[in-house]
C-alpha cells in the first residue's frame, strides 16, 4: 500500500481528550528520559488550541538541557513504539534535528498519534504561534478555514499540506513575536 494512502491528512473537530493524551505522553517521556534531562515539555500545534480543527496528532516539543548524551536519548525511546525520523546515528547530532513519531503502524494510524520534536531549551516559534491562536480566536478561525481549503488539494500529500500553511504560520508567528516584544516593554 502507498504510504500517502496509509497516512493521509485527516482533519477533525477539536477533541477535549487531546490535552489528556499530551499529559499521558508527557509522563511517559519523563519516565523514559528522566526528568533531570528535560528542561520543558510542551503541547503545541492545533491540538493544543481549544476549539481548533486539527489533524488528530499531538505535537510535543521536548526541550532538553545542553550536555545530554544524545545517544542515550535516542535509545531511551524504544523502537518500534517510537520511530526516529532522522537517519543519523551519530551521538553528536544536534537535538533540533531529532524527531520521533508514535502511533504509526503497518495498517495506518493508531488511535493516539504523536510527533515529538527534540530541541535544546529556548524560545520556539511553534509555542508563539500556539499562544497567538489561543489569544486571538478570529485568527484561529482563519487558520481552520485555510486548513479545510488545503485538505481538498493535499489530502494525500502531508508535506505539501504543511508547506502550504507556511506563509500563514510565518505571518502570525511574526505578529506573536511583535506582541511579546510590546508586552515586555510595558
Amino acid at each position: 500500500m502507498d504510504i500517502k494512502t496509509l497516512f493521509p491528512v485527516i482533519l477533525r473537530a477539536y477533541d477535549p481528550a487531546w490535552p489528556q493524551w499530551f499529559a499521558e505522553e508527557k509522563a511517559r517521556l519523563e519516565q523514559l528520559i528522566g526528568g533531570e534531562h528535560i528542561a520543558r515539555i510542551s503541547h503545541y500545534g492545533s491540538t493544543a488550541v481549544p476549539g481548533l480543527l486539527a489533524k488528530p496528532t499531538v505535537d510535543i516539543l521536548l526541550e532538553i538541557h545542553p550536555g545530554i548524551d544524545m545517544g542515550k536519548l535516542k535509545t531511551a525511546l524504544p523502537h518500534p513504539e517510537y520511530i526516529r525520523m532522522t537517519d543519523e546515528d551519530r551521538a553528536d547530532v544536534p537535538p533540533e534535528r531529532l524527531m520521533f513519531v508514535k502511533g504509526y503502524t503497518e495498517r495506518g494510524f493508531a488511535e493516539k498519534v504523536y510527533h515529538i520534536h527534540v530541541r535544546y531549551a529556548g524560545e520556539w516559534d511553534e509555542l508563539l504561534f500556539r499562544d497567538y491562536l489561543i489569544a486571538y480566536p478570529e485568527t484561529a478561525a482563519e487558520y481552520a478555514a485555510l486548513k479545510r481549503s488545503l485538505l481538498v488539494k493535499f489530502e494525500y500529500d502531508r508535506d505539501g499540506y504543511t508547506a502550504a500553511k507556511g506563509a500563514f504560520i510565518r505571518e502570525y508567528t511574526a505578529r506573536a513575536r511583535q506582541v511579546n516584544k510590546e508586552r515586555k516593554k510595558q
